[in-house]
Order: C-alpha cells, then structure tokens, then sequence
C-alpha cells in the first residue's frame, strides 16, 4: 500500500513536537513521540522522520552542526516559514489540530485540565493562554535539554520556563521562545525580581543587593557565585540581544 501524503495538520503536528522535545532526543522509541504518532495515525518512525526534516530547516542547529535529516517536503518549509517566528499562531492552531485528531475540545486535552472556566469570551481568552503557557513552558524546557541555565539542575519539578521581557510588556511575544530562559525556580524568582539578570553576552550578574548578605554563604552558594558565569546555551531558540538587553537595563537592580 502506498503511504499517504502528510497533510497540513499533521505537518503542523509535527512541528510542535520538534518544538517541544530535546531534538537529539528525539527517536522513533521516544515516548512523546510514539504518544503523538498515536493520535494524528502515523507511525513512531515517519513522525521522528518529520521532526528531523524540520531540523534542517533551523539554522542555529547548522550553526552547531546538526544538520538534521537531508531530505524532506515543501510543505515542511511552507509550515516552517509560517509559523516560526508566529509562535502564539503555532502553539494555539496546533494544540487545537492535536484535540481534533483526539476528537475533543483544545480544554480537554488531559495536559491542560481546564475545569471550571466561565462561558463566552472569558472562557476562550483563559483556554489561549493556558495552552501557550504550556506550549511556551514545553518548548523552553526542552531547549535546554531540561537544565537550568545557570545551576544545571536538571529536575523538572523544579525548572521554570522564565519570560526574559515580561508578558505584560510584551503581548506579542509571550509565547516566543527567544524570550525565554531555564531557570530554576529560586533563580526564577530572584530573574523576576531583577536581583539577577543575564547580559546580551550571555554572562549572569548579581545585583549589588546582595553585597550585603555576603557573609551568608547560602547567598554565595545560590547567587554570589554565578556573578559573570557564562549561562548554558540552549541547544534551539537562542536568547535574543534585544530581550536580553531590555531585561539588563530595565528590570535589574544594579
């Protein structure tokens, strides 16, 4: 029997799981991709195939020399040059395709749990976030391979998706993971809070706050120590110069 074309839903599919999954993790024997394999009819094999077709479209995967596979469709690079850069487009219309192929409403999807919302206008606005909040946090995690960027950690508990320019300042990319870090949750709220920012070089600096608690080596075993210590990079979705810069001059506490 011949294979079917991938149609436009599942090619967006797809591109949400190269999203959020660590793409040197990704195999036709990972659980994420046999679960989404399952849902939109392909096999755990061609889904894996159509997550490395879109990794040779990134260039900052060629910039480390993963080239991802050597073939692929032009609809990769339609959907490709569609959606990325249109985060909040991708993470939305594809969670939507996933309960479609499910046959289910996007708030009854079992990662969501929406329970309980208001009807109308309110219930919609609540759903759309919540699903890019979980898109955002997925995406950003699997980037950094599941590490904070500044300890290392690597228990998922713990890590938090972190906005460098926060979502209030900036609606158009709340879901853009060029805006976002791995943080630890500690480190998270002290990022938040400004007490710790990360350079447009990628150095983290330590406020002066805490030249006070210097003594305290609970405060030199969390932060003073990391002063000028270069991040770790993610492997997809580079911080860019401009978010990075923003939370420097306007968020940290010199």
């Amino acid at each position: 029997m011949a294979k079917k074309n991938w149609t436009r839903k599942e090619t967006i599919v797809a591109f949400n799981i190269y999203c959020k999954i660590p793409f040197r993790s990704s195999s036709k024997t990972n659980p994420t991709v046999i679960k989404y394999a399952n849902i939109i009819g392909r096999s755990p094999s061609a889904l894996n195939m159509k997550i490395g077709n879109f990794g040779r479209l990134d260039p900052e995967l060629r910039r480390k020399g993963i080239t991802g596979l050597v073939n692929g469709s032009k609809l990769e690079e339609v959907i490709w040059n569609e959606f990325n850069g249109n985060w909040e487009k991708l993470a939305f219309e594809s969670e939507k395709f996933i309960a479609e192929f499910q046959n289910k409403k996007i708030e009854q999807i079992d990662d969501f749990n929406i329970d309980d919302l208001p009807q109308g206008i309110d219930r919609k606005t609540i759903v759309k976030s919540r699903v890019n909040q979980s898109f955002f946090r997925s995406t950003i995690l699997s980037s950094y391979n599941l590490r904070c960027c500044i300890t290392g950690l690597s228990i998922p508990d713990f890590l938090v998706a972190s906005h460098i320019k926060p979502w209030s300042k900036d609606k158009k990319n709340r879901t853009n993971p060029h805006n976002g870090l791995c943080l630890n949750s500690i480190h998270d709220k002290a990022f938040d809070k400004g007490f710790i920012t990360v350079t447009p070089d990628f150095k983290v600096k330590v406020s002066d706050f805490f030249n006070d608690y210097s003594k305290d080596k609970s405060v030199n075993d969390f932060f003073i120590k990391y002063h000028n210590q270069k991040i770790i990079k993610p492997e997809r979705f580079l911080p860019t110069h401009e978010f990075l810069d923003y939370h420097f001059q306007n968020i940290f506490i010199q």
